[in-house]
């Protein structure tokens, strides 16, 4: 079983004759104590190419001390990072080697560094006892595991408590900073011994293409939706909030992109990967679709009066939510431990390790980008000119739902474009994606409609009232009926020519 603690700390140089100066005079530090000295031994793990720790990540089997286990650190901010832990064990736990599969994929980890660490600690506490931070004065000595190569060191961490005020770490950072002692120049202890020992990862490679032609443009923010899958899978695994949101709409991004810039990307090379992120977004979707519903039909409930909520309404949006979120869950899960999944990242490794650059990708970047996005805004057109000519009701709402896939789709070339063509890009995108937010609220009330009419039956056949549900029902009727009589004017916001027009300034 894992756990896992938020680690917010600051480091600082130090050498063997550092002396600390008085803590007490830190604001909000009323005494200092000491702890005595633990003797720590940690060997970090990597791939052998380091991958883990060019993407600052650190995995480690440490003993002593009051925390021995496997320690795996995921950065959140600058001096903050997650660490996620699991007993100690002789080989990598399973609950940790998931979260590592992005990153490692069938490949293994091994020892890559040992760091033996004489920590002296103390407790910076307030004027009730209360913890604030843990210092301590670490003498380090790393051995390279992988090769030849020692290195050691002197510094001073500063950790802040559980629930204890950020602030505190600025107090001391001042105290610290009269005593002439400054930030340490690394973020990490394993990025000290890396490069102590002359075992520092590869730098990322550039982005290929040459500057300033489509080909570069588009294959930059291809790197950085392929870089969000890998990120956020391990986000997904630990359930953390809008994670699988996050990895679909990478997933939407990437396959947006090779139909948008299809003379850019060989399409013969692209559709097929498409085809396979379009995969892993419907079994992510799964997932944030009964998140979305959930929320929805909560706050529904929520707002109605009270003399309006006949039987046990929320008992069974609970229980029904409940099911339908662990069977999801079940289900993302397995889509990320399958085969079919690290097949999908080695092919859009492929696709930056051998770019299937096409016709379009040695022009111009303004030019090319400028005329995809107006192609898909033509596109997005198309549809709403269609949607809005059909008469209301199921027709209208499938017609609707396809403007706004359409919508989506040119809001992220806008957005991928906006890097080269600058404000036009930006303005494009967001007068789009008001489109697509007013055609999802249309969509997401009609899915709620669906799922009300299966909850009215449900609650019917066990011999509850229907009258909530039938009433909610009617409710999502009147505010698809609303976005339908608004989509008119959001949509001419959007349509202005001088918005594509602009594109090409």
């Amino acid at each position: 079983m894992a756990d896992t603690k938020r680690e917010i700390e600051r480091k600082y140089e130090a050498t063997s004759r550092t002396g600390l100066p008085d803590l007490t005079r830190a604001a909000g530090v009323a005494s200092v104590t000491d702890e005595g000295v633990t003797e720590l031994d940690a060997v970090y793990y990597d791939t052998p190419d380091l991958r883990l720790a060019a993407h600052s990540l650190t995995l480690r089997r440490r003993t002593g001390g009051g925390d021995a286990g496997w320690h795996l650190k995921f950065p959140v901010a600058p001096g903050v990072r997650d660490e996620i832990r699991a007993p100690l064990s002789d080989t990598l736990p399973r609950s940790l080697a998931g979260l590592l599969r992005s990153r490692v994929r069938d490949g293994e980890v091994v020892p890559v560094v040992r760091l033996r660490t004489a920590r002296d600690v103390r407790h910076l506490r307030a004027d009730d006892g209360t913890l604030l931070a843990e210092l301590s004065v670490d003498t380090v000595r790393a051995e390279r595991l992988t090769g030849e190569g020692t290195t050691a060191w002197t510094e001073i961490e500063v950790e802040l408590a559980d629930d204890a005020d950020p602030a505190i770490l600025d107090a001391v950072e001042k105290r610290l900073g009269k005593a002439g002692i400054t930030p340490s120049a690394s973020a990490s202890k394993l990025a000290r011994a890396l490069a102590g020992t002359g075992a520092e990862p590869e730098p990322a490679p550039a982005t290929p293409g040459k500057p300033g032609t489509a080909g570069a443009a588009v294959l930059a923010y291809v790197r950085e939706q392929i870089d969000a899958v890998v990120i956020y899978d391990p986000a997904v695994r630990r359930d953390l909030p809008d994670a699988v949101h996050q990895l679909r709409v990478a997933c939407r991004r990437l396959r947006s992109a090779f139909k948008t810039y299809g003379h850019v990307l060989d399409r013969e090379i692209t559709d097929p990967v498409g085809e396979e992120l379009k995969w892993l977004a419907g079994e992510l979707g799964v997932a944030r679709d009964q998140e979305v519903l959930d929320a929805r039909l909560r706050a529904r409930v929520d707002g109605m009066p009270r003399t309006l909520v006949l039987g046990p309404v929320r008992a069974r949006l609970r229980r029904r939510d409940a099911a339908l979120a662990r069977s999801a869950r079940r289900r993302v899960l397995a889509a990320l431990d399958s085969d079919r999944h690290l097949a999908l990242l080695a092919r859009l490794d492929g696709i930056l390790a051998d770019p299937p650059l096409h016709e379009d990708a040695g022009r111009n970047a303004r030019k090319v980008l400028a005329r995809a996005v107006r192609a898909d805004h033509d596109r997005l057109a198309a549809r709403i000119e269609r949607a809005l000519s059909v008469d209301p009701g199921h027709r209208r709402d499938l017609a609707l739902h396809e403007a706004r896939k359409a919508a989506k789709r040119a809001r992220y070339a806008a957005e991928a474009a906006r890097p080269t063509l600058g404000k036009p890009a930006k303005r494009l995108a967001k007068r789009v994606k008001a489109v697509q937010s007013l055609l999802g609220e249309h969509q997401d009330a009609v899915v709620a409609r669906g799922a009300l009419r299966e909850l009215a039956v449900e609650a019917h056949g066990a011999g509850e009232s229907a009258f909530t549900w039938g009433l909610l029902f009617g409710r999502e009727e009147s505010a698809a009926e609303a976005t339908e009589r608004e989509l008119p004017g959001v949509w001419a916001r959007a349509a202005a020519p001088e918005l594509t027009a602009a594109l090409t300034r």
